[in-house]
């Protein structure tokens, strides 16, 4: 009895199911796919339930795609085996920005999948575009664009090791009209204090 009262607790007071959800989809990835290079486009599936929808209980809550962001992130991660080098040069990864333009909502109880791409670099970050596409129609129903801090070693330095980013591929329009917009807000902050 004292462990149901532990684990209600536990579901009460933590999000239990974010963890066991980031294990699973580290884990599942791992075992069931080969690596992948850092360059490609990395895949996870996903299924709007009831504990994603709005209160209109019609469609995928606007926070819940952040959400499932984080998973296909991690993913990435440990498909590529990116984490792992970082880590191993005692470095870490933060979410440093996102922005996510949505197209058409994901209605209830419809099957999706998030890919994610890296598509381009610095010394400091590692930017990422990742795509919900719904999979009854192939329709891209949201996009994100996110950078990755990636702290306490450099960028540049990790890729090194990844024989297919020896040229750094041109940084899309987007992410520079993007990061201006990003150092336009950072401006006006300094400006602030």
């Amino acid at each position: 009895m004292s462990w149901l009262v532990v684990l209600l607790i536990l579901y009460v007071i933590w999000d239990v199911n974010y963890f066991i959800r980031c294990v699973f989809t580290v884990f599942a990835g791992r075992l069931f796919q080969s690596k992948r290079k850092v360059t490609d486009t990395t895949t996870i599936y996903g299924l709007c339930t009831s504990q994603d929808v709005d209160i209109f209980i019609r469609h995928m809550n606007n926070a819940r795609y952040v959400r499932e962001l984080d998973f296909a992130r991690f993913h990435f991660y440990a498909l590529t085996g990116l984490y792992e080098k970082i880590r191993g040069r005692k470095g870490g990864a933060v979410q440093g920005a996102s922005s996510v333009r949505y197209r058409r909502t994901i209605p209830i109880f419809h099957p999706y999948k998030i890919t994610t791409k890296l598509v381009w670099w610095d010394e400091k970050a590692i930017y990422l575009e990742q795509q919900f596409i719904t999979l009854a129609d192939g329709f891209v129903r949201a996009v994100a664009m996110s950078k990755q801090n990636i702290t306490n070693c450099n960028v540049l330095d990790v890729l090194k090791s990844y024989p297919e980013t020896t040229k750094r591929p041109e940084k899309p329009e987007e992410l520079k009209l993007w990061l201006d917009a990003i150092e336009v807000s950072s401006q006006k902050l300094r400006k602030d204090k």
